[in-house]
């Protein structure tokens, strides 16, 4: 080989000529330890995207094949046992329904999907005077997911939105809370949201038992006591032009309550007929004086102490003066009244006078008791 043959390797360093053809090139020290760590990185790194793809389409496995449609917070915000079972029924002593749920459907929209807002609004707002277009139309161009058309839906709603086959806008399936006899024990069974959550009376105090159990519920309530007294409420308070009125009916064997009404009472099927006055349950709320009734505790403490005996009598032909306040009698007789006689004729003044012959301590501990 020649010096001028350009394949010569004359020129090259002599310490590349001695290493040989088929022998491994070995990195030692930092070189080395520097790949080794570039090699390691480069493994987690690809095992921690691997494991981030495998949740993801495991996720998105679960959502399509086998999650809940619709909203996702009302999907998982009632069990799925509630859901299938639906909330039970409320019915009286005799098994007639006071509440009951009844299947419906909801309108929601996916803002994005909805190809044409505009259009949108307009139709819809035909099918639900109701519902103010402008903020229907905010809605419908918001960046938000879901938005709430109109929560349920009458059949003949459901099948006008149908026909509009507007994109976008779907269904969410539920139940509404149904009072088949209106205002008759309003205050008693109270009732729900439009979510069917228990917001008053026993629609809010039994919600768990309600929720969970497929049985319906059965309350002490006798529904055809409950009109009657309703009614003659009713009548009363028109005959004495008054604001209120409110009865209970207990069993005296039992103290189980037959029948509860406050007047002026609301119509549980109507959101927001709870506002107001009407929602005071008069019988349940209400703080009275006791009134007469309270002469039944003088004459038994009286009596049971011994102070009186059933044939004395007290003067009742005098008002009482104390102080700045005078005691009569309603319907005075004007005479000697008898232990009985108080009772029958509801005299303050003997009712009176026998608490003040027992005295105030001992009149204090007995009703302590």
């Amino acid at each position: 080989m020649t010096r001028n043959d350009p394949h010569t390797n004359t020129d090259l360093p002599s310490r590349l000529q001695d290493i040989p053809v088929d022998e491994t090139v070995c990195l030692e020290g930092n070189n080395k330890q520097a790949l080794e760590t570039g090699r390691n990185r480069l493994l987690v790194t690809g095992v921690m995207f691997m494991i981030a793809f495998i949740s993801i389409a495991v996720r998105l496995i679960d959502l399509t094949a086998f999650g809940p449609g619709g909203e996702p917070r009302i999907a998982h915000a009632i069990p799925s046992s509630a859901v299938a079972a639906g909330r039970a029924d409320i019915v009286d002593r005799n098994g007639i329904i006071l509440a009951t749920s009844l299947p419906t459907a909801s309108l929601y929209a996916d803002p994005k999907d909805v190809m044409d807002p505009d259009e949108a609004a307009d139709k819809l707002a035909r099918v639900f005077p109701e519902i103010n277009r402008n903020e229907l139309l905010l809605k419908l161009k918001s960046r938000s997911r879901f938005v709430w058309i109109s929560r349920n839906l009458t059949p003949k709603q459901q099948y006008a939105v149908n026909r509009l086959g507007i994109p976008g806008v779907s269904f969410q399936r539920g139940e509404q809370r149904v009072y088949p006899h209106g205002r008759e024990a309003a205050h008693i069974l109270g009732l729900t949201d439009v979510d069917g959550t228990g917001i008053a009376g026993v629609e809010k105090y039994f919600a768990s038992t309600l929720n969970k159990s497929e049985e319906q519920l059965e309350l002490s309530i006798d529904l055809r006591i409950q009109t009657m007294l309703r009614q003659e409420l009713t009548a009363s308070m028109i005959e004495f032009k008054a604001i209120g009125a409110a009865g209970v009916v207990l069993d005296v064997d039992t103290g189980e309550i037959i029948s509860m009404v406050s007047l002026p009472d609301f119509d549980p099927n109507i959101p927001g007929s709870m506002r107001g006055t009407v929602g005071f349950n008069r019988s349940t709320k209400g703080v009275y004086e006791m009134g007469s009734t309270f002469k039944l505790f003088n004459t038994a403490m009286a009596l049971d102490s011994g102070v009186v005996s059933i044939d004395d009598a007290y003067d009742a032909s005098e008002p009482i003066r104390i102080s700045r306040f005078t005691i009569t009698d309603y319907h005075g007789k004007n005479r000697w009244l008898s232990v009985p006689e108080i009772l029958v004729y509801s005299s303050n003044i003997g009712s009176a006078k026998m608490a003040m012959d027992v005295g105030s301590k001992a009149q204090k501990f007995y009703l302590d008791q």
